[in-house]
């Protein structure tokens, strides 16, 4: 209350100071805020002086944070099953038609919605892969948050995925945002997203070795030293943390199994065999299966609601296959269902996993391979000791062997697979039948179908992991990049003295013939010249043209791949090609190696540039502005109407503008089809690869959801800002 004053008066002054309180208030928290961040890189600062200190003191938080991140997830499962269903998954004996039907359909339909309004961005474990081999490991962390978002809702409504793909990309997420934050090099920023990925899944399976080899042998592909001890931490840290929170209990109970008979190595072989072509039919059918909804004329946020109605139709004759399923892989490693049961669950999870995870909702494939293993195993097992009694082990013991082979092929990893067997199960007397099924399995399955599931979803992209970074961007540029429009051409009748004044004026080294139309007929090089240089009185008015012109020299068009062109410069002793259009044969330019080397080193730049401006705006907010001196600002603004469908080229925003586009990026819901599949389109980088930001081509044109970031003189970023 405040004397002497009207009521009205009295109010505004008490709103007033409680405004001025807010801001004391919330300038206080800025101040600490501030303050927090200056101690906290002091100390990073600090612990970094000591190489050894700063890794392993980042590998246990980074494994501290990746076990929470994992008990998160596997609490945030439960409670939406709980919701879906009324209780959990295992009571599926008790749930209505309606209800098998309705909730993976509904689960379905969110999970579309979601991943469609939400960052474009392509998401699972070949993207942490890819990342890593590609873009120095930055992972935004919102994109792991929405897939872990997705996958629960999948999962917990009966979709028939796995759960490691999001909590690796969780942990990887988080290995990435410290190094992004304590700004180390590539190397170490890599050795973070490998801890992150070990720590999630050594948490969730309870698998600390099987979750270190796993991000060793998946994630990083390199099985260096200074890689493994920080990573092993991690992975021990988070399971330490895990069976704290979870117990400390196997993730699969199984009776203790053995070998019975020496016969029993070859039946193991012969399951290995099998394990690998059921594995081979598994990822083909998975890829069939989107595919064929790659070609559905359906909105991309209903294809996964189709999915789930799918799975739905199924689980009303096998319920079994909702979710991942462990009560059913219990009940098949304790030898309690019929050969036939098991065979027809191997079947239809391969369908409900395909229809799934093929419509396009999220989630992992290590869990249906598990499950699809165990029936199969389990099948495999009563079929023996039912042809062999007295020679065999239990049914359960194959289901169990199955279970690691069936996963090596289809991820192609036999240590990790071997070893997540143990650590799951507890049971380390089935190591020799195991290590013989997952070798045998792993080595055909690879004959039959040589990428992984995952490096096959890579492939799709046009990334090949094996073949390193080099090939990937040759890969991703084309001939009509890289091609010059000018060079030499002749008639077909030229006679050789007139080559011979062309050779000696020109700076080219290959003479193309062409006819009246343009239409490329052959090549003229320069040593086919030099070589009757000593004949030239002898062979002048005898010799054309034509008579010394190769005409089995490939052509390419502008579409064609950089990657091919190498390829074909290896193998033919020339140094440039003929660029023709692909329908009328009319000579277009030509491409060199130098053509190819300089778009090749110009895309690298851009790669470099776009992943150092990338860490950079990653923390921005739209409009914040990073001052560059006292009269030069970075900021992000949003394409200007103007601007929008016209290149960059044209626009010739420097010079008019005073002011530079550095990145672009799409804006959440505005972005296609491409962002969210990943698919290769000409000018985004983060349409190509799913990057957060890319450097545009000169004749990338710009398009009404792009973000632009602009680095320039204030008052000019301001005046195009309103155009």
């Amino acid at each position: 209350m405040i004397l002497g004053l009207p009521f009205d008066d009295k109010m505004k002054v008490e709103r007033r100071i409680m405004n001025l309180s807010r801001l004391r208030v919330f300038r206080l928290w800025r101040v600490m805020a501030r303050r927090f961040r200056q101690r906290l890189h002091a100390n990073i600062e600090r612990m970094r002086t000591t190489d050894q200190v700063f890794m392993i003191s980042a590998a246990v938080l980074i494994g501290v944070l990746g076990a929470g991140g994992a008990i998160a997830f596997r609490e945030l499962i439960l409670m939406i099953e709980s919701l879906a269903w009324g209780g959990g998954l295992s009571d599926h004996v008790s749930f209505t038609t309606l209800a098998v039907l309705t909730v993976p359909t509904a689960g379905g339909l969110i999970v579309g919605i979601l991943i469609y309004f939400s960052t474009r961005e392509a998401r699972g474990l070949p993207d942490v892969m890819e990342a890593v081999a590609l873009r120095g490991g930055r992972i935004r962390p919102r994109v792991a948050v929405e897939t872990s978002l997705a996958t629960a809702i999948s999962i917990g409504t009966g979709l028939s995925v796995g759960r490691e793909g999001p909590i690796a990309q969780i942990g990887a997420a988080i290995g990435s945002t410290f190094g992004r934050l304590t700004h180390v090099n590539v190397h170490r920023m890599r050795t973070f997203v490998g801890c992150g990925a070990a720590a999630g899944i050594a948490a969730t399976f309870n698998t600390p070795i099987a979750g270190a080899l796993f991000s060793l042998e998946v994630i990083l592909g390199n099985f260096s030293f200074s890689r493994f001890s920080p990573i092993v931490i991690s992975s021990v840290v988070a399971t330490a943390i895990s069976r704290h929170f979870l117990g400390n209990q196997p993730a699969i109970i199984v009776p203790p199994h053995g070998v019975n008979h020496p016969l029993e190595f070859v039946l193991y072989a012969v399951l290995g065999i099998l394990a690998a072509i059921v594995g081979t039919l598994f990822v083909r059918a998975l890829y069939g299966v989107e595919d064929l909804y790659g070609k559905v004329p359906l909105p991309d946020y209903l294809k996964p609601m189709t999915g789930g109605l799918l799975v739905g139709a199924l689980a009303l004759l096998y319920p079994q296959i909702l979710g991942v399923g462990y009560e059913t892989m219990d009940r098949a490693l304790f030898s309690e269902l019929e050969w036939q049961f098991l065979l027809i669950l191997v079947f239809m999870k391969i369908a409900a996993t395909s229809f799934s995870l093929g419509s396009g909702a999220s989630g992992g494939v290590i869990a249906p391979s598990l499950f699809v293993g165990c029936m199969l195993g389990g099948a495999f097992g009563a079929l023996v000791n039912h042809l062999l009694p007295g020679t065999s082990a239990t049914d359960g013991a194959y289901a169990l062997v199955a279970m690691g082979a069936l996963v090596s092929s289809t991820i192609r990893t036999p240590m990790t697979s071997i070893l997540m067997i143990f650590e799951m199960t507890g049971n380390y007397e089935l190591i020799l039948p195991l290590a013989i099924s997952v070798i045998v399995s792993t080595a055909l399955s690879a004959y039959l179908l040589k990428p992984s599931v995952y490096t096959l979803r890579l492939l799709r992209r046009n990334v090949d992991l094996e073949k390193g970074q080099e090939t990937n961007i040759l890969r991703s540029l084309t001939v009509g990049q890289a091609r010059v429009a000018s060079f030499e051409t002749i008639p077909p009748q030229a006679p050789l003295d007139d080559l011979m004044s062309r050779l000696a004026e020109s700076t080219d080294t290959e003479f193309y013939i062409t006819d009246d139309e343009e239409r490329y007929q052959g090549t003229v090089t320069f040593d086919r010249i030099r070589s009757l240089v000593a004949y030239g009185e002898d062979l002048e008015g005898v010799i054309v043209a034509h008579d010394i012109a190769q005409f089995d020299l490939p052509m390419v068009t502008d579409v064609d791949r950089l990657d091919r062109v190498m390829l074909l410069f290896g193998r033919h002793q020339v140094n440039a090609f003929p660029v023709v259009e692909p329908d009328s044969g009319r000579l277009v330019g030509v491409i060199s190696r130098e053509h190819v080397m300089d778009a090749y080193n110009r895309e690298t730049a851009r790669r470099d540039l776009a992943g150092e401006f990338g860490s950079m705006v990653d923390t921005l907010s739209g409009g914040q502005v990073v001052q560059l001196g006292d009269a030069y600002a970075m900021v992000e603004i949003n394409a200007p109407r103007r601007f929008i469908g016209s290149s960059i080229r044209r626009l010739q925003i420097r010079s008019r503008h005073g002011v530079q586009i550095l990145l672009i990026r799409k804006r959440e819901h505005g972005a296609g089809q491409a962002n969210r599949n990943g698919q290769a389109n000409r000018h985004g980088q983060a349409n190509r690869h799913g990057q957060a930001h890319f450097v545009p081509a000169p004749d990338y044109v710009i398009q009404g959801e792009d973000v632009l970031l602009v680095a320039g003189e204030r008052d000019r970023i301001d005046r195009i800002v309103h155009l």
